[in-house]
């Protein structure tokens, strides 16, 4: 089988547009944005639970050092996976209490990645 010009640059084309494909699958799946060397430990209001994909985000109110309240955005694995570990579209409801960690995101916005939560009945979800 002989190659031609042609079909060596597009062969060559179409395994750049792979390969460059996988690196933005794996780019979005990077959790660069936390910081993991930190863990905040606060009591929360949720406000929102989120359960869409590509992940879960639960929308939490917590008391800022001033004193005032401010909105937290904290993203949790894919409902796929969360429903294999039981959580459910139900797991938080909004007005439920809890204590919630995560890792603060590197750029210090009000957002992090979920590690654990303790409900007010003293059961937990993810890593307490």
């Amino acid at each position: 089988m002989q190659l031609t010009f042609d079909t060596v640059k597009l062969k060559t084309a179409l395994f750049l547009v792979v390969l460059l494909a996988a690196d933005l699958a794996t780019a979005h799946h990077s959790s660069a944005m936390f910081d993991k060397s930190t863990v905040v430990e606060v009591t929360a209001t949720v406000k929102e639970f989120q359960w869409t994909n590509p992940h879960v985000w639960i929308q939490v109110i917590v008391k800022n050092k001033a004193g005032e309240m401010e909105e937290w955005s904290i993203e949790g694995l894919g409902p796929n996976s969360l429903f294999r570990k039981g959580w459910r579209p139900n797991t938080f409801s909004p007005g439920d209490v809890i204590e919630i960690k995560f890792n603060p995101m590197r750029d210090g916005s009000s957002a992090g990645g979920f590690i654990g939560a303790r409900f007010s009945d003293g059961s937990t979800i993810g890593d307490w």
